[in-house]
C-alpha cells in the first residue's frame, strides 16, 4: 500500500511538471525601425558597406532624406556644413556635428529590451539616453566604448590620433581592454593613440556651438513631448510626438479618443497623396512611405486613420499604452487588390489581420502610373483582397541622388584639466606638431621662430593660460594611420538565441560556463578585451565581431 501510494505521488508531480508553462524563449530580432529626426546642410546615407563605412570606396553613399527609416547596418554621414539628428523609439536621441560618420552597428530587440549599438567612425557626437525596460545603450568610438546604464547625455569625439568623452548628465561605463571605468558629471576621458595609448581623467571643457545648439534641440523636443503626452498615454514609444504639438491640432473624436491632424488641411485631404511623401523599397520589408513634413513619422508608421465627416481624415494614436514594443509599420495603410487594379486604403484602428479594411467603405487610393491618386475611387459592389505589400515594379521608388563618400578630415584631440577638444587642421596645412616642443607649429617656418600661439580647448592661449596637448596629430603629408575601432561591447544580458531573418547579424548559441557571439557584418577593426570576457573583431571581412566570456562575466 506504501508503495501504491508513492508511484501515485510521483505520477502527481510529472503530471503537475509537465503541466507548468516552461519559461519562453528569448525572442530576439532586428525589426527595429529608428529615424533621421532633422537635417541640416550635407547628409548622407548608406545601406550597404564592407567592415567601415569610412575608408569602403564601394559603399553607395546616397542624400539622406527627413524621417528616413534607418536599420540595423545602415550609416549616416554629415559633411563640412551638416548636422543630423537621429530619433529612437525610447526617446533617445543622437546628434552629429559636421564631418561625421556614424555606424548602426546593432538595432536589435531582445525580450522587450532595446539594444542598440553605435560606432563613431569620425567626428563629434552628443547622445542622449533615456532607458527602459532594461534597455541598452553604447557608442564605440577608438579603441573604448561608453555605456550608458541610466538616463545621461554625453559627448564622444573621435579622431585619427585619438578619442574623448565629455559627460554632460548622469554615469557612465567606459570600456577600455581590461578596464571599466566609472564616469560622472563633469568629467572626460581621453585618449592618445600616438602616445602609448595613454587615457586621462579630466573635467569637460566650455560648451561650444555644437554643444549649445544640442542643449536646445533636447530642451524644445522635450517640451513638446509633454505636451503631446496630454492627449495619449505612451510610456514605451515617444519618437515624433514632439513633432505633432509644432505642426498640427487634437480633436476629441467620439469613440476614439485624441485624434490629430496637421495644420492647414481640409476635409479634402488624403494621407497618401502624391506630393505628401516619398516611397522607399528595402528588401527586407517592402515598400517604405517617407513622409515629407515635419511631422511625417509616427502618423505614417504608427497608429491609424479615422475620417470624421467633420474634419476629414485624422490620425488616432492607437496601441501606444502599456503593453512593450509597438512594431514598425511600413506604411498605415491597406493595399488591396481587384484584378488588376491595386491600392491602399488608409488604415483603421479597428482593422483585424486578414479582414477587409474597415476604411475599405471609403473608397481607397489608386495606384497610378507608380504613384497613389490623390482621389478616392468608390468601392460599392465590389470585391477586393487585401495583401501585404504590392510588387516592387507597382510604385515607383523615390530616387536618391547619389553622394560622395565621406572625407576624413585631420583633427586632434587637445586635452587639459578642463577636459579635451577636437582642432581642426587642413590635410592640406603646413600646420604640424613639434614634439620638441610640445606644439603645433608651421612646418613652412623656422622652428627656432616662435610664430604659433599654444592652442587650449581650441581656443588661443591669449588667455595666460597654457595648455598641453596630451595627443599628437600626425604630419598631413603623411599617409593616415589606422586608428581602429574596437567592437561594440556585448550587452550584460543572456545570450540570444538565433533569430531568423534578422538583418546582418548571426547569433550563436551558449557554451558551457559562459557564453559565445558572433554578430554583425560589419567588422570594426582588430582588437581585443579582457574583463572576465574576450572581445575580439576581425580587421576585414564578413566575420564582424565575436565575443566569448568565460565564468558568467560580462562588461556592464
Amino acid at each position: 500500500m506504501k508503495r501504491s501510494y508513492t508511484l501515485i505521488s510521483l505520477l502527481i508531480v510529472v503530471l503537475i511538471s509537465g503541466m507548468v508553462a516552461q519559461p519562453a524563449a528569448a525572442d530576439e530580432s532586428h525589426a527595429r525601425i529608428v529615424r533621421v529626426s532633422l537635417l541640416q546642410g550635407d547628409v548622407r546615407f548608406t545601406q550597404h558597406f564592407h567592415a567601415d563605412a569610412l575608408t569602403d570606396e564601394k559603399a553607395g553613399w546616397e542624400v539622406a532624406l527627413l524621417n528616413l527609416p534607418v536599420r540595423q547596418g545602415y550609416a549616416l554621414s554629415t559633411g563640412a556644413d551638416g548636422r543630423a539628428e537621429v530619433e529612437f523609439e525610447n526617446g533617445a536621441m543622437a546628434f552629429l556635428s559636421a564631418n561625421t560618420v556614424i555606424e548602426f552597428y546593432d538595432l536589435s530587440l531582445y525580450d522587450g529590451s532595446l539594444i542598440t549599438r553605435l560606432v563613431l567612425r569620425q567626428g563629434s557626437a552628443i547622445f542622449y539616453v533615456n532607458p527602459a525596460r532594461g534597455d541598452y545603450f553604447s557608442v564605440t568610438g577608438g579603441d573604448f566604448s561608453v555605456e550608458a546604464n541610466g538616463r545621461a547625455r554625453f559627448r564622444l569625439d573621435n579622431f585619427e590620433d585619438g578619442s574623448n568623452v565629455n559627460v554632460e548628465m548622469g554615469h557612465l561605463n567606459v570600456l577600455r581592454k581590461e578596464e571599466t571605468k566609472a564616469l560622472t558629471k563633469g568629467q572626460s576621458y581621453s585618449v592618445d593613440a600616438n602616445d602609448g595609448g595613454n587615457a586621462v581623467v579630466g573635467r569637460t571643457p566650455d560648451s561650444d556651438d555644437f554643444d549649445k545648439w544640442v542643449s536646445g534641440r533636447i530642451d524644445s523636443v522635450a517640451t513638446a513631448t509633454a505636451y503631446a503626452n496630454q492627449y495619449l498615454n505612451s510610456p514605451n514609444y515617444t519618437s515624433g510626438f514632439a513633432d505633432l504639438y509644432t505642426y498640427g491640432s487634437w480633436y476629441d473624436l467620439p469613440g476614439y479618443g485624441f485624434g490629430w491632424q496637421p495644420f492647414g488641411v481640409g476635409a479634402g485631404w488624403c494621407p497618401f497623396g502624391y506630393g505628401y511623401g516619398n516611397w522607399m523599397w528595402d528588401a527586407s520589408i517592402g515598400w517604405n512611405f517617407i513622409g515629407m513634413a515635419p511631422w511625417g513619422w509616427l502618423p505614417y508608421h504608427y497608429g491609424g486613420w479615422v475620417f470624421s465627416p467633420l474634419y476629414g481624415w485624422v490620425w488616432v494614436p492607437t496601441g501606444f499604452g502599456y503593453g512593450g514594443f509597438h512594431p514598425y509599420r511600413p506604411v498605415t495603410g491597406v493595399w488591396v487588390h481587384n484584378g488588376g487594379t491595386i491600392g491602399i486604403v488608409p488604415v483603421h484602428p479597428l482593422d483585424g489581420h486578414g479582414k477587409p479594411p474597415v476604411n475599405l467603405g471609403r473608397g481607397f487610393y489608386p495606384l497610378s502610373s507608380g504613384t497613389v491618386s490623390s482621389a478616392l475611387a468608390a468601392t460599392a459592389g465590389q470585391k477586393w483582397s487585401t495583401e501585404k505589400n504590392p510588387p516592387r515594379s507597382a510604385l515607383a521608388a523615390t530616387t536618391f541622388a547619389s553622394a560622395a563618400v565621406p572625407t576624413r578630415v585631420s583633427r586632434t584631440i587637445l586635452t587639459s584639466g578642463t577636459g579635451g577638444r577636437p582642432v581642426t587642421v587642413s590635410r592640406d596645412s603646413s600646420i604640424v606638431y613639434d614634439g620638441s616642443q610640445h606644439r603645433f607649429v608651421n612646418s613652412n617656418t623656422p622652428s627656432k621662430v616662435n610664430t604659433e600661439e599654444t592652442v587650449q580647448n581650441g581656443k588661443s592661449a591669449g588667455d595666460g593660460k597654457t595648455a598641453t596637448a596630451q595627443s599628437r596629430m600626425r604630419s598631413p603629408n603623411l599617409p593616415a594611420a589606422a586608428h581602429g575601432v574596437e567592437a561594440p561591447p556585448r550587452p550584460n544580458i543572456a545570450p540570444p538565441r538565433p533569430a531568423s531573418g534578422s538583418i546582418g547579424t548571426s547569433h550563436n548559441g551558449g557554451s558551457s560556463g559562459g557564453a559565445s557571439w558572433s554578430g554583425s557584418s560589419h567588422g570594426s577593426g582588430a582588437s581585443s578585451r579582457s574583463a572576465g570576457s574576450t572581445h575580439s573583431s576581425a580587421p576585414s571581412g564578413g566575420s564582424g565581431a565575436s565575443h566569448s566570456s568565460g565564468g558568467g562575466s560580462s562588461h556592464h
